[in-house]
């Protein structure tokens, strides 16, 4: 085990790329090949497969299916039941390995909320936030709010998580601009 990991008696690490101040709860499995950074929260019944990618400070709450392909970058919310899916064309007769599988990335500080579910090939923008249930079968911008089946934008968030008012300005006192989808956080004047 590396040092500085802590393991539940009842969870299960075998992959030895397991970053300082990370906790592996009961029932979790990382397994062989799997890539954890540092100080993750790795809860209840959650799976980690090998070939899965996990950035610093990630939270992985209870039920979460991480499957090799999914990228997983610093500073993301995995809320309870989030699925990440790796096989666009599933046989069960047609065994994919490694290069073979789809890959899906969520980007730096992006939120996704209990029983997501990430079809394969798609990108989550940074700070993107996913409502509880939605089902992301495209890309998500970042900074986009999106919610339902299939997955759309409805609005725009701050990197605080709060959703943007019309005017895109938050509460905790950012401002942005939206360029054609494209969300830029304003300078601060002085």
């Amino acid at each position: 085990m590396p040092e500085g990991v802590f393991v539940h008696g009842n969870g299960l690490c075998e992959s030895e790329s397991v970053g300082s101040g990370t906790r592996v709860w009961a029932f979790a499995h990382v397994l062989p090949g799997a890539v954890v950074g540092r100080d993750c929260n790795i809860c209840d019944g959650a799976y980690v497969e090998g070939g899965a990618r996990v950035g610093d400070r990630v939270t992985i709450k209870n039920q979460v299916m991480i499957f090799d392909g999914v990228t997983i970058e610093d500073d993301v919310f995995l809320g309870p039941g989030v699925i990440f899916t790796n096989d666009f064309t599933p046989r069960a007769f047609i065994k994919k390995h490694g290069a073979e599988l789809d890959t899906t990335t969520v980007s730096r500080g992006a939120t996704l909320g209990a029983g997501v579910v990430v079809v394969c090939r798609t990108t989550i923008g940074e700070y993107a936030f996913v409502g509880a249930g939605a089902v992301v079968t495209r890309d998500v911008p970042a900074h986009a709010f999106v919610v339902g089946n299939p997955g759309r934008v409805i609005g725009w968030v701050c990197e605080c998580g709060q959703r943007l008012r019309d005017d895109l300005t938050c509460s905790c006192g950012r401002s942005w601009t939206d360029s054609d989808g494209t969300l830029r956080r304003q300078a601060v004047s002085q």
